[in-house]
């Protein structure tokens, strides 16, 4: 993974185990004017680092965190698709796609005229260009495809590589989100739907989920995959297996564009379908990483979700958001969450809630406040939810070789 905590993995668990957030001003623009003026960006980003310069110059940066966070997976996997016989799929979600790319030639096109945009436009803006150029790159020949379902797309698209795989059209998958949507474009129209926090004073503490201070989410970049495989396949070619993707559930509101289910039913049932495709009872969950993206309502009807699902255990169930420390990466943030609850079953160890000052009447869960805590986990659960009633739960177990 690639955040604004670190260009790896590593050094995401890390910060995020200390309670480090990595929320700063922008720097990408002159946020002066902007309603919100902070967000989670990618520090010390030097494409050429990660890609052949001439292949970076012709990708958004989007992509650019895309590449940077496959080459780890398949590094860690030991799996090089051109050089293996296995179909490989590459399925990769996004909410916003090439944003940064449309809006310089879009630029352009104003100040220069029609002629004067980029040949490379259409190709770097589209949002399945990630999977596209990373099968072109790596060789992979199975099925490519972005999936968008706006900030639930890299949990879906996890979810969705393990679908493909269960029904035998793929063997093995590089499957997650990544999105670079720090703009003014979309910094001014998140701001515009009153979804950013305002608090620009003091950047790292900016993201609350859960707490009573909260007044919105931060805008935050980069990308997540994994490497996901049937079990045969893994131990054919003696892979070392870090979990089980144990469930998927995805459900629709039917409600309203930008808000939740007024009652959280949806979100109810996408944990519910992920227990049940799991063959798990709710207090057989160990620790849940919570959408908690800081805003007034999603805080509020994910604990009430929470509270219907796991009943009273809800109360007993330690609960997160790596959030507080990242910032929300959109259709990215369900795959980099994904990562964490992989790492939290290695580690066996609970990522905290940074910044959780003051509590909520309506937030009354255990959401494990600016502290790690060790733990013993079998099992952990990550939920995404997204505008246009979109809702992804995914379950992973601690890996046990059957005997």
């Amino acid at each position: 993974m690639i955040t604004a905590l670190g260009h790896n993995a590593g050094d995401n668990w890390a910060a995020m185990i200390e309670g480090r957030p990595g929320i700063r001003r922008i720097s990408l623009f002159d946020p002066a004017g902007y309603e919100s003026q902070v967000a989670g960006e990618v520090p010390d980003f030097d494409p050429g680092v990660y890609m052949d310069r001439k292949e970076a110059r012709r990708a958004d940066r989007v992509t650019q965190f895309g590449f940077v966070a496959a080459a780890e997976a398949l590094k860690q996997a030991d799996y090089d698709p051109s050089e293996n016989g296995a179909e490989m799929a590459v399925i990769i979600g996004t909410a916003i796609g090439g944003i940064t790319t449309l809006m310089e030639e879009y630029d352009t096109l104003v100040a220069k005229g029609p002629g004067r945009v980029s040949p490379f436009l259409m190709p770097m803006m589209l949002s399945d260009m990630t999977s596209g150029q990373l099968s072109i790159k790596l060789g992979a020949r199975g099925v490519n495809y972005a999936l968008i379902s706006a900030c639930a797309s890299g949990a879906d698209s996890i979810g969705e590589a393990a679908n493909i795989i269960r029904r035998g059209d793929a063997e093995i998958a590089l499957a997650g989100g990544t999105e670079a949507a720090i703009t003014p474009i979309c910094m001014a129209g998140f701001a515009a739907a009153k979804a950013l926090t305002t608090k620009n004073g003091d950047p790292a503490r900016a993201s609350r989920p859960f707490d009573k201070t909260r007044d919105g989410f931060v805008m935050a970049e980069g990308a997540g995959l994994l490497v996901i495989e049937s079990e045969e396949h893994a131990l054919q070619r003696g892979a070392t297996i870090l979990a089980e993707l144990a469930g998927y559930g995805a459900t629709s509101d039917a409600f309203h564009i930008t808000q939740p289910a007024e009652d959280g039913a949806g979100a109810v049932r996408a944990m519910r379908k992920a227990l049940a495709a799991a063959g798990l009872q709710p207090d057989e969950i160990d620790y849940l990483n919570a959408h908690g993206t800081s805003t007034p309502m999603n805080d509020k009807l994910e604990t009430l979700a929470i509270k219907k699902v796991f009943g009273e255990y809800a109360y007993e169930l330690p609960v997160s958001s790596t959030k507080s420390m990242t910032g929300h990466l959109l259709g990215a943030a369900g795959a980099v969450e994904a990562g964490v609850c992989v790492m939290a079953l290695q580690n066996q160890v609970i990522p905290p809630t940074a910044n959780y000052e003051t509590p909520d009447p309506d937030c009354d869960l255990d959401y494990v406040p600016n502290s790690a805590r060790s733990a013993q986990l079998e099992a952990v659960m990550t939920n995404s939810l997204g505008f246009g009633g979109h809702n992804a739960s995914l379950i992973f177990r601690k890996y046990r070789p059957a005997t």
